[in-house]
């Protein structure tokens, strides 16, 4: 019998998630729980031998061991502290009160003071509230387990006989025996405040409950460990927790204890949550089903709805996607090819616009040409008509000569605007390259400044030039035709007896680069208009300019040039006048 794809990949599909879920249910309710348990608890003990023999080399220093025990805890989450040989807290400098003993018969008796730590009395947010129960100057009565200089309290009370504070698991252990009662003055007390080392110790009670239970053992059952590490476990409100209590002896024979606590709460939780998820799990595998059916499906069918989705893109011109190809039978094939001919069709369509583009420039070029030379040509061609009308009336005949020269003067006119439209259609074309030379800048301008000395003087202008040696990468004739633009520019626009600067610098962070720059002195371009002065025929003022033989297409040529060289360039008012720049590439030394 024949079985379809279908069916096979349903069976196989389902066969897999079962045998997924059956393993995650043997594993996480026989093997994960006491898996995670055993390696925590494994690698913790390896970490603790590890912090013994660094505890030993830090030699007692407190600063050294807390910095251990802080680096211990960040990295395992385990709160972690270190006891003395009688249990007590070994580096808790910070909550505790002093006693000074009230019944002594001698001098040295009388300045004895006794240490007695608080932090197995009063909680960390009753010292922090500064609501304590003890102040400095009480009289008060401790009873407790005295070991050297420190008394570990059992009670404290006030001499009325009021119980202040009592240590709970102490006073049900000890015997009356082993008491040692003192009366005194309290000279000083230590709460801490918060920031401090031990605010976590402290904050902890349930570490603080095990550390006392685990001193109340050392007092008074007699308990010695053996260097080796001892473990216990400890549940409280069905958390579980794991002691390590870890004895470290020094070379003077004396024994502390390195005393930690871990929380087993997160694999308990993970556990839980792991059997309430399993009331889901058949629904799930279900879903997936129909999901891993419908995906093994889509895979097969997905290559040939992308092609086809591709293909309707091409078929709209649009080239912009191509087909991933992932396999190597003939669906691989197929998207080869085609990937092929869209990147053929693309580069010929790309070239077939640009060709259009550039018709479209130059149709635009030309119709902009033909727009400027109808609008300029109106007004000469008016006043030749004018004089042909007034010279074949015979109206004034003894001023023939004056309107020869008038119809003369404007056909020089017509013929230079003719020659800069021309000159302007060819950069605009968007076909015309820029050759380049190398040609000394400095010698263009002062040959430049020679040639427009007639022009100079007729206005009585004073000429400054500022200028050094120094080759360019330019077209020396295109170049020489700009700086002319810009000096005839000034010497039209710049008032008789006033000063036109023409000057070289070097740009500090262009080191490769020079700026030519042409300043005139004279009226301000307004700062609206700074940006249209490059655009064909813009004149400030067209009257005078006409007047003055400009055609108002010398700025709009100076800019095409500029931009086939790639120059920066620009214009911008100064202080008391105009000044117009460009920017160009030094030759290599």
């Amino acid at each position: 019998m024949r079985v379809g794809i279908v069916a096979k990949l349903f069976m196989l599909t389902a066969a897999l998630c079962m045998l997924i879920l059956a393993v995650i249910y043997v594993g996480q309710t026989i093997f994960f729980k006491d898996y995670y348990a055993n390696r925590k608890v494994s690698d913790l003990q390896t970490k603790l031998a590890a912090l013994k023999t660094a505890y030993k080399e830090a030699g007692g220093n407190p600063a050294a061991v807390q910095s251990l025990e802080q680096d211990f805890y960040r990295t395992n989450n385990v709160t972690i502290t270190s006891l003395d040989h009688d249990g007590n807290l070994k580096f808790a400098n910070d909550f505790y009160l002093e006693i000074r003993l009230a019944k002594a018969t001698t001098d040295e008796e009388k300045e004895l003071r006794i240490k007695v730590p608080l932090y197995s009395l009063m909680s960390m947010e009753e010292a922090a509230s500064g609501e304590a129960l003890v102040r400095v100057g009480d009289q008060i009565f401790v009873r407790g387990i005295k070991s050297y200089s420190v008394l570990i309290p059992i009670m404290l009370q006030h001499p009325s006989g009021e119980l202040l504070y009592e240590n709970e698991p102490f006073n049900r252990k000890a015997f009356k025996s082993s008491y040692t009662s003192v009366f005194g003055a309290i000279t000083d007390i230590r709460l801490p405040r918060g920031g401090g080392s031990s605010d976590l110790i402290y904050s902890n009670k349930l570490f603080l409950e095990q550390i006392n239970a685990f001193q109340a053992k050392l007092l008074f059952e007699g308990l010695t460990l053996t260097d080796s590490l001892l473990t216990q476990d400890y549940e409280q409100n069905n958390v579980k927790y794991k002691l390590f209590i870890q004895p470290v002896r020094y070379d003077n024979g004396t024994t502390n204890y390195i005393f930690a606590m871990a929380s087993l709460q997160p694999v308990d939780e993970a556990v839980q949550m792991m059997k309430d998820y399993y009331v889901y799990i058949v629904a799930f595998v279900i879903v997936l089903i129909l999901i891993a059916s419908l995906y093994f499906s889509m895979k097969i069918a997905r290559p040939l709805l992308r092609i086809n989705q591709t293909t309707q893109k091409i078929a709209n011109l649009d080239f912009a996607e191509s087909i991933p190809v992932r396999s190597k039978d003939e669906i691989g094939d197929l998207s080869r090819n085609i990937n092929r001919l869209s990147a053929t069709l693309h580069s010929y369509i790309g070239k077939l616009r640009e060709d259009i583009e550039k018709e479209k420039q130059l149709e635009r070029t030309r119709k902009d040409f033909i727009a400027g030379v109808s609008h300029e040509l109106k007004t000469p061609l008016s006043v030749m008509k004018s004089c042909i009308s007034i010279l074949k009336d015979g109206v004034a005949a003894h001023k023939k000569d004056y309107y020869f020269a008038a119809m003369e003067q404007e056909v020089d006119k017509m013929d230079h605007l003719i020659v800069d439209m021309l000159e302007l259609a060819k950069y605009e074309s968007g076909t015309y390259k820029m050759p380049m030379d190398e040609f000394d800048i400095d010698k263009s301008i002062e040959s430049i400044c020679g040639q427009l000395a007639h022009e100079l003087d007729k206005k009585q202008l004073r000429l400054t030039v500022r200028v050094f040696p120094v080759a360019v990468v330019a077209n020396q004739h295109r170049i020489e035709q700009v700086i002319t633009n810009f000096m005839t520019n000034a010497i039209r626009y710049t008032p008789e007896r006033e000063e036109i600067v023409v000057s070289m610098t070097e740009q500090p962070e262009e080191q490769n680069h020079i700026v030519v720059r042409v300043e005139n002195k004279g009226i301000h371009i307004p700062e609206e208009q700074l940006a249209q002065v490059w655009d064909r025929f813009y004149r400030g003022d067209a009257s005078r300019q006409r007047a003055d033989g400009g055609t108002g297409l010398g700025l709009a040529i100076s800019k095409n040039i500029l931009e086939l060289h790639g120059a920066w360039y620009g214009a911008s008012n100064t202080k008391d006048g105009v000044a117009f720049y460009f920017r160009l590439l030094r030759k290599r030394s």
